[in-house]
């Protein structure tokens, strides 16, 4: 898969944006913004205009859901896959229920990692 367009990826923890970046990297990925909290995602995410974001649950100042909350009101067409280290049934219903398109545990093999996203930029998007 190359997928060519802008991600945003947004988590606290800056070795999770390293690794997930990578990931990334080995998709295709060639333009990727970071940002380490929903401040920092909503302010990059309207000067920029990602095609794709990734989204950590837990993080300070701004958690993912009020992000994502936040993210499908500003562009409700935004196609956001939530990260997190939690995965109770509701947070993931909830993320779900808000317009998230996909939620992977950060804990997830990383080929496990690279075939949810792949699964979900191909359905999200057009790819060769």
């Amino acid at each position: 898969m190359n997928f060519t367009g802008s991600i945003l990826l947004v988590d606290d923890e800056a070795h999770i944006r390293k690794y997930v970046g990578l990931i990334l990297r080995q998709l295709g990925a060639p333009t990727i913004f970071e940002a380490a909290n929903g401040e920092e995602a909503i302010a990059l995410y309207q000067r920029e205009h990602p095609d794709l974001v990734l989204l950590d649950v837990n993080m300070p100042i701004m958690d993912g859901m009020e992000t994502l909350k936040q993210l499908k009101a500003i562009d409700p067409a935004c196609i956001v896959v939530m990260l997190t280290s939690l995965t109770n049934r509701q947070s993931v219903e909830a993320a779900l229920t808000l317009g998230a398109s996909n939620y992977i545990r950060k804990d997830t093999p990383k080929n496990e990692i690279t075939n949810a996203l792949s699964e979900t930029i191909s359905e999200c998007f057009e790819t060769e």
